[in-house]
């Protein structure tokens, strides 16, 4: 049954409104709603909101943004589950000041509409404060007073403190509640950070890896990201390259986890001791950075599971235990698990939290899980929730290139964050098309996307065989284009051998041996790595994935896009839109590009009529420019990209 005033579309949102959709604590959140009424009434709006299972809302007013849309903000004070409701009734001041004065200019008559005034304020009035209530009854005499023209008499009505009065006590006798909404809430490093992934076991173990911290966080990573760090099974472990001839040295795939020395709550002795796990997080965190840990719930042959639980994997007719497949490749060096049991289902989800309770009890907050696609979805609704109730800082990522409504529905029903098709998107159409669905369309409430231009298994695109230019302009876009980012260790040094000509992992993968690299090659990127972090975190505009705009290029080769942050200087007689703009453009090819830029003004708050400055904060590069036409040449030889902060002169 619909109210009196319909509200609907409330968003921030999920598809089926029955999860969370995702905001940060302590930080603004958007939201919104259409907000209908029959006739020609002004209506008003505001959203309420509160932590779940608490009894205090807070308010804030929202504002018509247009087309029957209104829109507002929350900020969340705390992290954890939140719930807000969008409120509108009919402003009978604002519709009675609309008809007073239409009438009034028409010449016609408006004495009823002064006695309509009148009765508001006598109505007001009773609910009105002792200070209040006074100054209302005044009000209503003097709307009555015949002795006065009517003119001057609705000069009083329109006085002013008697809008502020009548604000202050709103007369709601429609007021309609949407239904509740909610929002997680989740700390800021869900929303921004850039990750990034190393193997410890070809640093030497945990201890010496402490020393390629300090580089890690001078480049400016949030997160450093290590695989499983679990013992390694010995059953058809698997040798250089993915064979299955394993030499005795070879340390075997991190993702087969378990053998006699323990299972996912143990850690592989040749990595070190608990002590020296904890140590690591400890260097890290002294740092600035915080340590997400592999989740991988699978097992290798030698996995105690399989013994002591033989029930809770898949059993082939002949007794065997089936071990993972995606055609065409073959782990036989793992047992995926059966989710769904005969028996000890219940036992086993909970084996599964414990892994993650063992880890956060060592200081883990952050969860990067591989492969939550082959998982059912229950298993996710239940144990997300679960683990964030004990700790709502806790982190999900969900590595799923998978179908994308199993991607979306992952996010939807609880993960932090989303791996994306980004890594294979290498077009300016495929780009362009690819943000504007994750970016401007519904699933940016609720699905935080990660960039990573490479993994462990995926090297693809430009990056095959590529240049410098190639992986410089792939960790510009990822790093510029989503507030989250990541790189596999070995991009700084370009590493771009791949398995074959079709294989899209790398030859020689370090997920089946150790690599030993030179970390101070002179070509290293280390430091363009460096300076691009340092821009993300200079500039507000990269805080938020919706902010993104894409302007026109005449060369298919180059693309180019804005980011921007509102304007923060009310003080001023004529505030910029946008306090802080960016403009991003690459050269997606391997080749010299050169095009003529078509700038959306209106989109970059910038003068159409006037010059305005482009500072390339890449190489310092200062250019002057008047209007929305700009000439770039990109040479991925010297520079495959510009990211411009663009400012108004005086």
């Amino acid at each position: 049954m619909l109210g009196r005033i319909v509200i609907e579309d409330l968003r921030p949102s999920t598809p089926t409104r029955a999860y969370p959709a995702k905001g940060v604590a302590g930080e603004p959140i958007p939201v919104s709603a259409t907000i209908l009424k029959e006739g020609h009434d002004i209506l008003a709006a505001a959203v309420r909101w509160r932590p779940a299972g608490t009894s205090k809302w807070s308010t804030a007013v929202m504002t018509l943004a247009g087309n029957d849309k209104w829109a507002g903000e929350i900020i969340p004070s705390k992290l954890g589950l939140i719930e807000f409701v969008v409120d509108s009734w009919t402003d009978h001041y604002a519709s009675w000041r609309h008809h007073a004065l239409a009438k009034a200019a028409d010449g016609q008559a408006i004495e009823v509409e002064l006695e309509e005034l009148a009765v508001m304020l006598d109505a007001h009035s009773v609910n009105a404060g002792a200070k209040d209530s006074p100054a209302m009854k005044a009000a209503a005499v003097q709307l009555r007073d015949a002795t006065s023209e009517a003119s001057r008499r609705l000069e009083a009505g329109l006085a002013p403190n008697l809008e502020k009065l009548l604000t202050k006590n709103p007369y709601r006798t429609d007021l309609t509640t949407s239904d509740v909404a909610l929002i997680w809430a989740d700390r800021s490093i869900a929303a921004r950070g850039a990750w990034y992934e190393m193997f410890p076991r070809s640093e030497g173990g945990l201890r010496p890896a402490v020393d390629r911290l300090a580089a890690i966080a001078k480049m400016g990573f949030d997160i450093v990201y290590l695989p499983p760090v679990h013992p390694i099974g010995e059953t058809a472990r698997k040798g250089k390259n993915n064979t299955l001839d394993a030499k005795p040295d070879d340390p075997g795939s991190p993702w087969a986890i378990g053998s006699k020395l323990g299972g996912h709550t143990a850690l592989d002795p040749a990595l070190g001791s608990l002590d020296d796990f904890e140590f690591f997080v400890k260097s890290a965190e002294s740092l600035g950075m915080e340590v997400a840990l592999d989740y991988a719930l699978q097992c290798s042959p030698d996995h105690p599971w399989v013994k002591e639980h033989p029930e809770w994997f898949h059993q082939r007719p002949d007794g065997s235990i089936k071990y993972a497949e995606n055609p065409p490749k073959k782990y036989q060096d793992i047992y995926p698990i059966n989710f769904w049991p005969d028996q000890g289902r219940e036992q086993l989800w909970n084996a599964c939290k414990d892994i993650l309770d063992f880890w956060i009890g060592k200081g883990v907050k952050i969860f990067r899980v591989d492969n939550p696609h082959t998982k059912p979805f229950a298993f996710w609704e239940w144990l997300i929730p679960a683990v964030q109730a004990e700790d709502p800082g806790v982190l999900f990522l969900a590595e799923a290139f998978t179908r994308p409504r199993v991607m979306a529905k992952l996010a939807e029903i609880g993960f932090t964050q989303s791996y994306t098709y980004f890594t294979w998107r290498t077009t300016a159409w495929e780009l362009a098309e690819y943000l504007t669905e994750v970016a401007l369309g519904p699933k940016a409430d609720y699905m935080r996307t990660n960039f990573w231009p490479n993994t462990p298994d995926i090297l693809s695109g430009p990056l095959r065989n590529g240049g410098p230019g190639a992986f410089k302009h792939r960790l510009v876009l990822a790093a510029t284009m989503s507030p989250n980012y990541g790189m596999y260790s070995g991009y700084e040094l370009m590493e771009n051998i791949p398995a074959s000509g079709k294989n899209e992992e790398y030859l020689n993968s370090e997920k089946y041996e150790i690599k030993t690299r030179e970390w101070n090659s002179p070509d290293s990127l280390e430091r363009y790595i460096e300076r691009v972090n340092s821009i993300r975190r200079a500039h507000p505009a990269f805080k938020e994935i919706g902010k993104i705009h894409f302007h026109h290029s005449n060369n298919e080769h180059i693309i180019a896009y804005s980011k921007t942050s509102p304007g923060r200087d009310p003080e001023l007689q004529t505030p910029p839109k946008f306090h802080d703009v960016m403009l991003m453009v690459v050269n997606l090819d391997e080749q010299p590009q050169e095009t003529t830029l078509w700038l959306d003004m209106e989109a970059i708050g910038m003068p159409a009529d006037q010059p305005y400055e482009a500072h390339d904060e890449l190489t310092g590069a200062v250019y002057l420019w008047e209007g929305a036409s700009a000439y770039i040449r990109l040479d991925p030889d010297v520079e495959p990209a510009h990211v411009f902060h663009l400012r108004r002169i005086g």
